[in-house]
């Protein structure tokens, strides 16, 4: 089989070069680490002592990554048989890549992700050698996953999530597919519904567990003011600490425009202030560019200083909207309102305890936003200026609304140590090596 996922896979990136070529090109990401999608991972593996058990887990991009911070905390504190374990991070995207650098690098093996190539792979697995592999949320790919197999190395999917549309995508190749799903040692799933689809698509019952989602977890909760580096953010990007402030967190292009228009107006400092963190830096400079036609006084983060009688402020780099958040005193959470992509996580802001609002296109989160909206913890909206203005109106509204997204998260956290407790079962069932 996998000869022949060779020459498909090969095919479809002759046929389709042309799109993710120019792709490449236009957004500078054909600037990566190609001896490393192809396997090669032997100059960042140094660190590594092959007396002890490895755990690799795969976190595809930097949601991923920020994601499964406590859960490699969990696992680097584990022993078995006397055996501390270690874990080595992979990470697919660039910028996913540089995020599990800057914050696994100083103590984990951080390493790239292989294209799903049988020989990348091979590569891949020969060097890393690990004892047990985990992919976040839903990688499974078929050549990966069967040398898994034929080497006798788990392989588990924590904070497993099949939404709809995946499952229909599935579905339709079902018969090429099952063969991967069936291999998986355990899989910790979010829901019930998601349990259901790992099923149908060929996951033994028995390996499929409901564990809730670790997204519950990395929503910590601390005073806004207690965040380091929000004080010093503000300063650099020369906020007005008297004037509200909106923040925009993980938008798409069509809503960085709306919200400027609606909140900012003219720029006249009689509305609030709004900072802008688009979700893919291919983004950034469109915002730019959007202040520029409409004559607006704009701070670009990138440029290290601040912008005195700014009303817009553009949050232009990675790793850095948590702090943004912190200094909020309203949340938007974007990729939620053009009806054309599937909303972005709002556990952060609400861990915060600040005011949060979402768009109606959510699906890939929809079930983090409904237990916050059964709570009154969250505002699902169409119109995002409206909410923002009438919550900065009504700062007692507001109040309450944070008050119960903190409470929610509180109630449902844990499921960190309940995906640790999975993965360790199954490595203790390897380990010794035979």
């Amino acid at each position: 089989m996998g000869l022949g996922r060779d020459i498909a896979y090969g095919v479809g990136a002759a046929v389709t070069a042309p799109l993710w070529g120019y792709r490449l090109w236009r957004t500078g990401k054909w600037r990566s680490d190609w001896a490393g999608r192809f396997g090669d991972t032997r100059d960042r593996l140094a660190s590594l002592d092959r007396s002890r058990p490895t755990v690799l887990l795969h976190a595809v991009s930097v949601g991923e990554t920020n994601l499964v911070r406590g859960l490699v905390e969990a696992l680097a504190t584990e022993t078995v048989d006397g055996a501390a374990v270690q874990v080595v991070v992979a990470s697919t995207t660039n910028t996913g890549f540089a995020r599990a650098e800057a914050l696994y690098g100083d103590r984990h093996a951080v390493v790239r992700w292989p294209l799903d190539f049988s020989g990348a792979v091979k590569r891949f697995l020969g060097s890393v050698r690990p004892d047990l592999v985990a992919g976040v949320e839903l990688e499974v790919w078929p050549n990966f996953v069967e040398q898994c197999a034929k080497r006798g190395v788990p392989f588990c999917v924590v904070n497993g999530r099949l939404s709809e549309r995946s499952f229909r995508n599935y579905r339709k190749v079902n018969a090429l597919v099952r063969s991967s799903f069936a291999r998986i040692t355990a899989a910790g799933v979010q829901t019930d519904a998601y349990a259901e689809r790992f099923v149908a698509l060929g996951t033994p019952g028995e390996r499929v567990d409901v564990l809730d989602t670790m997204k519950w977890d990395t929503a910590k909760i601390e005073p806004a003011e207690s965040v380091e580096g929000a004080a010093q953010l503000a300063d650099e990007l020369g906020l007005d600490r008297d004037r509200p402030l909106v923040v925009a967190g993980s938008t798409a292009p069509g809503e960085e425009s709306r919200l400027i228009d609606g909140l900012v107006g003219d720029g006249n400092g009689e509305g609030p202030q709004l900072l802008i963190a688009p979700r893919k830096p291919e983004w950034f400079d469109a915002v730019a560019q959007h202040c520029e036609q409409r004559g607006l006084r704009f701070a670009r983060r990138t440029m290290r200083r601040p912008c005195p009688g700014a009303s817009v402020f553009l949050l232009d780099t990675i790793g850095e909207l948590r702090m943004a958040y912190a200094l909020a005193d309203v949340c938007v959470v974007g990729r939620s309102f053009t009806g054309t992509l599937y909303g972005s996580d709002p556990m952060e802001p609400a861990g915060l305890g600040k005011p949060t609002v979402i768009g109606p296109w959510h699906s890939d989160f929809a079930d983090t936003v409904a237990a916050l909206e059964r709570a009154g913890g969250i505002v699902v909206t169409d119109d995002p200026c409206g909410a923002a203005r009438e919550l900065l109106r009504n700062r007692a509204v507001g109040e309450e609304l944070a008050a119960a997204g903190v409470g929610v998260i509180r109630q449902r956290q844990g499921a960190t140590r309940r995906h640790a407790g999975m993965l360790m079962r199954q490595l203790e069932a390897v380990w010794p090596r035979k």
